[in-house]
């Protein structure tokens, strides 16, 4: 009884403190006065927001055209990088008069200067990632006064190559200047609570908090501190201090009893710990967040409150594509994470920034882990000793305001950091030393000789695109290596000590979707889309735009696929990170996700589809190819990858189909155990492959019964054929045999080598990133099938690339078809990348001469007995040359057929 009454009277006392804060607090939201003096430009401007908002600056004169700068990233529609100086009055009530003052702006890029009634604050601030703060120690009278902040948003420090670090960059968020969130002035008490860091303790059911408390008038006060958690109804000992210095630190443990809850994914329970000091001459009180969670990297692997998780994450590159400036509140955060949970993501990386406290507090009610990096993308680190000490500073800054927050799990220096180690494991020593509740590394990846491919001795955690034993992303392999699906990371990632994750996985390029255009009602005007669209539209291509967007996501889906597979497959894994989820709106317009620069998505693929392969629980299938002939055995290894918070016992059931969803054939895995924290393999099936007498596609489904939890999976089957019947069909390389055939008034397969023709190299994979940061790379996007083609009724397609086409597309030349769109019919077509927005193609038909014609510029001659998928290509195409429906309506001149040969 006792203790409910000191627990009560507390919270009376915490609401009466509360109440008088609110009192003593000015919002200065609202209309103030801009000026740019090198513009010689003044008027009034809404705050918080910036000078693009208000339309101050350099208007924009770029129209669309398919050059830079326009196709570098979206155009601001009005320019400014300066000095800005913002003014306005303000009345100090007389509960205010005489007090200690503070002076909050949540947000500001770069540097700001604090001016009363034309005098300027001893100090300036130069934060880009967390709060700006003057404290006006003498006060202010009641009454009027004028207030002016002064804001310069050019590069303070030398902390990227070429403006690319997403704190400060045109590329995603924009070169803003004004002011973002949170603006207020604040009378401060006789004591501060400045500042309340939580420690939790999870094994030994307790938290440790450190309190900074800062005294604001002169002489000794004295009073007494006491902690609060309401939903526990947990209330501290009371301390009695005698405050005599300015700032003092006091340390208490507070026992958490047996009823509190661990934060995690799962259960992202928060608790409210309130702090306050009474005394005769000073109340202050401060509420603060926090969760029970510990993180650590015992047995090289991840863990939360023991358990071990797995990393399903995509990079926030401060992408805000409707005013170039990073959100302030909780409600437009809440639009990113909701996004990224329905697609099965657990886990944010901020590239080379850190976000404001809402993008925090959402993560912490939805159970993200945010891996958040200080303002750094530098080739030129440890150079600069004014930079460095910047940067030190930015890390005190962020832990003092966000390290209590439960989402804040992982933190890097930067992003692909060089040259000085020396200087970066010092950083993270006295990172580690500072505050132990988040886990740390040197750089998230490196292309600095000498390191990247081993953990750095400070390292706590591991982020690269290979390691000394290889590649751990399938970016680097799946346009070289023969279409797999047994393969992981094992050997390349296992054995380092601490937790590996890979770096920015995928990067697979799709191409524009011209409807977002009519989304960017801001401050940016997408000259990059329209341009785009233009060049289509001059080209009469535009009403293909919506099919390439479509043909092309769905080849970037399936490359995401394969790469988040191999990387649950790998036992010692601990997660990757996507680049991306979410298009990129800068660096020459990369746009590789299957949401848009919104958080849209394209309508690809729906969400459900990637959480087959991106969830807390997956199926696997290990087999070894995508194409089969049908005298082999399938055969497949299945796996559970279980990082969920319990073990499962579900039965699972696998079960291969036809095109038409008949099952060929099925079992079942029962009395199984899957723990989690892992991989646990359930055994192999296998299935004779000879009861296939026509070519299909099979689906295998393994599905985990009474849950939502399944995976599938694609292979083709062709027959073994021991003879191909050519029928009257002339079948050659040669393009004199060709020529002469067609005089004759015969139907020609023709099949150049690929040294002999005119064209684009032919790849799998799509453009890696961006055509315009990266243009010398072979630049197409995949292929567009006219799947319903009765040329391909004897091959299993749909209208875009899979597996099936490796062999294919790598064996090719695309050839460019602008010259003879009119003379032919294309049945295979080729994306090109939207820099050019050629007309492409590697299987087209024509008349010809007297004759009828087949081109393929896919090698289908050579070896294709040892090739199921080539074999039965050349088939199916003879069968329908051979039929009546072989019947081209355009004509090709002799003269184009030898355009594209040499």
């Amino acid at each position: 009884m006792r203790s409910e009454i000191k627990y009560i009277l507390f919270s009376i006392l915490s609401m009466f403190v509360l109440s008088m804060d609110a009192q003593q607090i000015i919002d200065l939201s609202g209309r103030w006065d801009v000026k740019l003096d090198s513009l010689n430009q003044e008027g009034s401007i809404m705050l918080p927001g910036t000078t693009d908002d208000a339309g101050f600056g350099i208007a924009n004169t770029l129209t669309p055209k398919m050059e830079k700068p326009q196709l570098l990233h979206l155009t601001r529609k009005h320019f400014f990088v300066g000095v800005a100086t913002y003014s306005r009055e303000i009345e100090i009530p007389k509960s205010m008069a005489g007090k200690s003052l503070e002076l909050l702006l949540e947000r500001v890029l770069w540097r700001s200067r604090l001016f009363i009634d034309g005098k300027e604050n001893a100090f300036y601030q130069k934060s880009l990632v967390t709060p700006h703060r003057y404290f006006l120690t003498e006060g202010l009278s009641a009454g009027k006064h004028k207030i002016g902040i002064v804001v310069d948003n050019h590069r303070q420090h030398d902390i990227s190559f070429n403006n690319l670090a997403h704190a400060y960059t045109n590329d995603t968020q924009v070169m803003w200047n004004g002011i973002l969130g949170k603006m207020q002035l604040r009378a401060l008490p006789s004591v501060e609570i400045s500042r309340v860091e939580v420690y939790p303790d999870v094994e030994n059911k307790k938290v440790r908090v450190v309190t900074l408390l800062k005294k604001e008038e002169k002489g000794n006060l004295s009073g007494e501190l006491s902690l609060n958690i309401p939903s526990l109804k947990i209330v501290s000992n009371v301390q009695k201090l005698n405050i005599s210095q300015d700032n003092v630190t006091v340390e208490s443990v507070l026992s958490m009893g047996n009823d509190f809850e661990l934060w995690s994914e799962f259960n992202p329970k928060l608790y409210n710990l309130d702090v306050t000091f009474k005394g005769k001459k000073a109340y202050s009180s401060k509420s603060v967040t926090f969760g029970m969670r510990r993180i650590d990297n015992r047995d090289g692997v991840l863990n939360i409150n023991g358990n071990r998780i797995f990393l399903r994450g995509t990079l926030e590159c401060c992408i805000f594509p409707l005013k170039g400036t990073p959100p302030t509140s909780e409600k437009e955060w809440e639009k990113v994470f909701t996004t990224a949970k329905s697609w099965g993501l657990n886990h944010l990386r901020f590239h080379s920034w850190c976000p404001p406290e809402a993008a925090f507090a959402v993560a912490d009610k939805m159970g993200f882990y945010l891996q958040v990096e200080l303002p750094l993308w530098s080739l030129r680190v440890g150079k600069d000793n004014a930079t460095n000490r910047f940067l030190y500073k930015e890390f005190d800054n962020i832990i003092e305001n966000y390290g209590n927050h439960p989402s804040f799990c992982l933190l890097s220096v930067g992003n692909e950091l060089q040259p000085d180690f020396d200087l970066l494991n010092n950083f993270v020593a006295y990172m580690k030393e500072r505050d132990s509740r988040h886990l740390y590394t040197t750089t998230t990846f490196t292309f600095e000789k000498g390191h990247g491919d081993n953990p750095e001795p400070q390292d706590q955690f591991f982020v690269s695109q290979w390691t000394d034993k290889g590649w751990i992303r399938g970016q680097g392999v799946f346009d070289s290596e023969t279409p797999s699906f047994n393969k992981d990371y094992t050997k390349a990632a296992c054995g380092y000590g601490v937790p590996v994750i890979s770096h920015e996985i995928g990067q697979y390029a799709v191409y524009p979707n011209l409807k977002e255009i009519s989304k960017y009602t801001g401050t940016l005007d997408p000259l990059n889309f329209k341009a785009i669209r233009d060049d289509l539209t001059n080209k009469g291509l535009i009403d293909k735009a919506e099919t390439y967007l479509k043909v092309t996501g769905k080849l970037a889906f399936r490359l995401y696929k394969e790469e988040i597979e191999r990387a649950m497959k790998t036992p010692c894994f601990s997660g990757f990170q996507l680049l991306g989820l979410q298009d990129f709106s800068g660096q020459g317009t990369a746009l590789v996700g299957l949401v848009d620069a919104f958080w849209d998505n394209k309508g690809i693929v729906k969400e459900e589809e990637f959480r087959q392969f991106c969830s807390p629980v997956v199926p696997l299938a290990r087999f070894e190819k995508a194409v089969y002939s049908g005298d082999e055995i399938f055969q497949a290894e299945i796996d559970i990858a279980n990082f969920s918070d319990k073990s499962l016992d579900n039965h699972v059931l696998w079960r291969l189909k036809d095109d038409k969803d008949n099952i060929v054939t099925q079992g079942r895995f029962s009395d199984i155990l899957l723990p989690c924290g892992k991989t646990t393999g359930l055994g192999r099936i296998s299935y004779d492959l000879n009861k296939i007498k026509e070519a299909e596609k099979l689906t295998l489904d393994v599905i985990v019964e009474n849950s939502e939890w399944k995976n599938s999976w694609s292979i083709w089957v062709y027959p073994k054929v021991d003879t191909i019947n050519y029928g009257n069909v002339v079948v050659t390389k040669n393009i004199e045999e060709a020529k002469k055939a067609l005089a004759k008034g015969k139907k020609v397969l023709y099949s150049p080598d690929s040294a002999q023709v005119k064209g684009i190299e032919g790849k799998f994979v799509p453009v890696f990133w961006s055509p315009v940061h990266f243009p010398k790379q072979a630049g197409t996007m995949g292929l567009l099938c006219h799947d319903m083609h009765p040329a391909l009724k004897g091959f299993p397609t749909d209208d875009s690339t899979d597996w099936q086409w490796w062999n294919l597309t790598k064996q090719s030349k695309v050839i460019v078809t602008d010259s003879i769109e009119s003379q032919i019919e294309p049945i295979v077509e080729v994306v090109d990348n939207f820099t050019n927005n050629r007309r492409l193609s590697t299987l087209f038909q024509a008349r010809c001469n007297c004759g009828k014609i087949v081109v393929c510029s896919m090698d289908i001659l050579s070896n294709c007995r040892n090739r199921p998928e080539v074999r039965q290509l050349l088939i199916s195409l003879l069968k329908y040359m051979n039929s009546d429906e072989f019947n081209p309506e355009r004509e090709i001149k002799i003269s184009s057929l030898n355009s594209f040969t040499q």
